[in-house]
């Protein structure tokens, strides 16, 4: 995963739970935002939390709940939460998490998507 951007821990573990920082799609070894849109950036956002929760001693099928901040861009359109869906269940198969999804005005370096999570 990329380096934290910022003074936090990209991930904690307190007994048995890791609590896992947002992950932005960020490429780790450019440091850059990947290029496209919404799905592009929900994917590498993926990427980039598994490699955390790995990093972390934990596996994807042991997450226990994720929260998606989405900002929408141009007219406040669900599109872009059917896109984030679609990456989503692609990415964790059969494993469906609990899951919280909200709208923000923005994030992070402008990204799209940011995706945080909590495993045991």
């Amino acid at each position: 995963a990329p380096a934290a951007i910022g003074p936090y821990s990209q991930a904690i573990k307190v007994g048995d739970l890791l609590f896992c920082s947002g992950c932005i799609p960020l490429d780790s070894s450019t440091m850059e935002i990947v290029q496209g849109g919404v799905v592009e950036q929900t994917e590498q956002a993926l990427k980039n939390l598994k490699a955390v929760v790995e990093a972390g001693g934990s596996e994807l099928g042991k997450v226990a709940k994720t929260t998606a901040r989405i900002r929408f861009v141009f007219l406040k359109s669900m599109n872009d939460f059917v896109a984030v869906n679609g990456a989503y269940a692609k990415f964790f198969g059969s494993h469906a998490p609990a899951r919280s999804a909200v709208e923000v005005a923005r994030l992070p370096k402008d990204v799209l998507v940011e995706i945080e999570c909590i495993a045991r």
